[in-house]
């Protein structure tokens, strides 16, 4: 029985599970990581497409023991929270990795892979399903409702794209919300930040007080926020969602800068 605790909702359509499957473009030397393979239906579909790998982190201790009678060795089963265990597969280089991630931990997910040192060498291909919701933000840019901590966080280091939205019914138990499919690809060069946490910290700023001026914000973090602000020529009256990822880089390494 599915677990309300760990989010579990787990996708049972034929098709939707092929076409995910299908995202990944997968070769028989790639090596794939699942995360909360569930009772099995995704990780039947990436088998069939021959990888040389698959790997799922399950954190359910009785779906982990499904797994193992369900695959044998076929598969390598980690039965911890993906969120604590990524020494346990950091040695492989260029993995694909898919996820129908559970909704309440999906954003923690994508920022602790974010985090990943050597994100191009490391990863090569996100195939996650996320609460609509989330994905609408995660794919967001400025000047819309969308857009916030976790678009400006995500753009900084990957290109993302939405393939396509699944109806509840797809599921069990049935959510009473859409989902929808995102690809995200590690982009080749992006801007060097000393900790990911200092951009967190300024998003989190920034996004805390959206429907405020970007004055406000800007006085939080620096003293001298006019000086600043007319160096990087912004107008302090715009609001947070205003501003481009490109920007709130900028800021971020003025504020590493002063915060040495």
């Amino acid at each position: 029985m599915p677990k309300k605790s760990l989010g579990q909702n787990f996708l049972n359509d034929d098709d939707t599970l092929n076409k995910i499957a299908d995202c990944g473009e997968i070769s028989n030397n790639d090596v794939i990581l699942e995360i909360g393979p569930g009772t099995g239906n995704l990780t039947k579909k990436l088998l069939d497409r021959n990888p040389k790998n698959v790997i799922v982190v399950e954190k359910d201790r009785g779906l982990t023991i499904l797994l193992k009678e369900k695959f044998g060795n076929k598969v390598h089963i980690i039965n911890d929270d993906i969120l604590d265990c990524y020494n346990k597969f950091s040695s492989y280089k260029q993995l694909k990795i898919f996820g129908n991630l559970p909704y309440n931990i999906s954003t923690q997910i994508l920022i602790s892979f974010i985090k990943v040192e050597q994100l191009k060498k490391k990863i090569k291909k996100f195939v996650f399903v996320f609460q609509k919701e989330v994905a609408d933000r995660i794919l967001a840019n400025e000047n819309s409702k969308e857009y916030g901590r976790i678009s400006v966080i995500t753009s900084w280091k990957m290109n993302s794209h939405k393939i396509f939205d699944i109806h509840p019914k797809f599921f069990f138990p049935r959510p009473k919300v859409w989902s929808t499919l995102v690809t995200l690809t590690p982009k080749s060069n992006f801007e060097d930040l000393n900790k990911v946490k200092n951009l967190e910290h300024i998003t989190n700023i920034f996004f805390n007080q959206r429907r405020k001026m970007i004055r406000r914000p800007m006085k939080q973090l620096f003293k001298n926020f006019e000086e600043i602000a007319k160096d990087l020529g912004l107008d302090l009256n715009l609001r947070p969602q205003n501003l481009s990822t490109k920007k709130y880089l900028e800021i971020c390494k003025i504020y590493e800068k002063l915060n040495q």
